[in-house]
């Protein structure tokens, strides 16, 4: 998936490099602002088995 994401950017290897970069950050800030939000309600982080003695 990698090397087909690599030949398909345009340019020499400084501007595949530096898209790749901005690809990477365009992906975390997509996962922190829209998906994880999202998600977080469905996971069982908040549930609790020990109880206050």
């Amino acid at each position: 998936m990698y090397g087909w994401i690599w030949r398909h950017l345009p340019g020499n290897a400084w501007v595949k490099a530096l898209l790749t970069l901005v690809l990477i950050l365009a992906v975390v800030y997509v996962l922190f602002q829209y998906v994880f939000p999202w998600a977080e309600p469905l996971l069982p982080f908040n549930d609790v088995t020990v109880d206050n003695q």
